[in-house]
């Protein structure tokens, strides 16, 4: 199992920073290794090229039988061994190692068979200058490193910035804020910072989508109050006609028809007003209990109600009415007794007994015209109520019970 990590480390910010930072690292490692081995190659060769030149000189003089100078000698007791035994074997070499706790750079070769004539040159000048190379690439690369990651991080950070206001803006359409525009500098017509990039393009494409989207929901709205208004008059004197058609089955199948059809239209107008967004509420203070009973005795259905505990409200009285009378109307409708309003609170709960919600009405919540599996209705009711809980700032939930039945929450702001 993959441990699980924290959720900083998914960002793009930090992601970049450690991308950075890597690159960073692996590149002033290659130039420090390559500037030390050049450096090194160079005085380590100079250094060799004058312990091999003494050397020279100094079997000269031993073969001249002239005294040797001062740092040449025949196997002398400080020479490494492995340098000794290549020039007792007839060849000549060079070796760094240490003499007297300092640098040395020591040649030799082959005298006499099978002895060794060596010579040492100091080789600390050149170890402190390669040591003091090596402290500058280190430094050099450690500033290097910041100034990239504060300029890398400036530059990540402004780009993360309009990412998340982009995302900002997306998650207030998905809430409904359709006026909500990034609105982004670097595209329009009056772009003055700079040319458009690939995160100006998403945010102008963000933005055109929400126009498109806001013009077609505002079409659909006007759609919808215009049919209604044009419906209401016609529905008036056809309800008018039913009303004085002589008694028999065919006359009370008429006016149930025009009931329905009255009911519907009245449904999409308040609809069309509360798409609006300019309903206003008029508050008052209820006690939830008794309120529940009444809009359940107005909704004339065989409902149970359970006070658990009763609250006081600051409420629009009416608007939460219908509300409850929608819930448990449609609970009788498209449900199976027993249907039970529970009052806990500032908590209501209707459930009933039936198959539950559908699937899309639990995840994205009740879409006007919109039924499944042959179910009657229009999905107005629900669209209805959540609406007017919206209204009201309470907050309206579906879902279905694990022992069956679907159940409504309504949650209010007591007092």
């Amino acid at each position: 199992m993959r441990p699980a990590l924290p959720q900083w480390s998914g960002t793009l910010a930090v992601k970049a920073a450690l991308f950075i930072t890597v690159m960073c690292c692996a590149l002033a490692a290659l130039l420090g290794v390559l500037v030390h081995v050049q450096v090194t190659n160079q005085t380590v060769g100079q250094a060799r090229d004058q312990a091999l030149q003494r050397l020279t000189q100094a079997t000269e003089r031993y073969e001249a039988g002239d005294a040797l100078r001062r740092g040449a000698g025949v196997d002398p007791p400080e020479l490494p061994r492995e340098l000794r035994d290549l020039a007792v074997a007839g060849d000549r070499g060079t070796m760094v190692a240490d003499r007297a706790g300092h640098p040395t750079m020591w040649a030799a070769g082959p005298v006499d068979g099978e002895r060794a004539l060596a010579v040492a040159v100091d080789h600390s000048q050149q170890a402190r200058t390669i040591e003091g190379l090596d402290r500058a690439i280190v430094w050099s690369s450690g500033l290097a490193i910041g100034a990239t990651l504060l300029v890398g991080a400036f530059a990540v950070t402004r780009v993360t910035r309009r990412l998340h206001t982009t995302a900002l803006v997306a998650r207030r359409i998905s809430a409904g804020d359709l006026d909500a525009r990034v609105n982004d500098p670097r595209t329009g017509p009056g772009a003055t910072a700079g040319p458009p990039d690939e995160v100006a393009a998403v945010a102008a494409a963000l933005d055109s989508m929400a126009a498109s989207l806001q013009g077609k929901l505002l079409a659909e709205q006007r759609f919808t109050a215009d049919v209604a208004h044009e419906l209401r008059t016609p529905l008036t004197g056809l309800h008018a006609a039913a009303e004085l058609l002589p008694p028999g089955r065919p006359t009370e199948l008429v006016r149930d028809r025009v009931a329905a059809l009255r009911t519907l239209t009245e449904d999409l107008l308040e609809i069309s007003r509360l798409d609006t967004g300019r309903e206003r509420v008029e508050l008052d203070t209820e006690q939830l209990g008794p309120l529940a009973e009444r809009a359940v005795r107005a909704a004339g259905s065989d409902t149970e109600v359970r006070v658990v505990r009763d609250v006081s409200v600051e409420t629009d009285r009416r608007r939460l009415e219908r509300v409850l009378g929608n819930l448990v109307a449609n609970a009788h409708k498209h449900g199976r007794g027993p249907v039970v309003l529970t009052v806990d609170g500032p908590v209501v709960t209707v459930r009933d007994h039936g198959d539950g919600f559908p699937e899309y009405l639990v995840a994205h919540g009740p879409q006007r015209f919109r039924t499944e599996g042959g179910t009657r209705g229009h999905g107005l009711g629900l669209t209805i109520a959540r609406g007017q809980a919206e209204v009201l700032g309470a907050r309206l939930e579906f879902a279905n019970a694990p022992a069956g039945g679907a159940v409504a929450t309504l949650e209010l702001v007591a007092e």
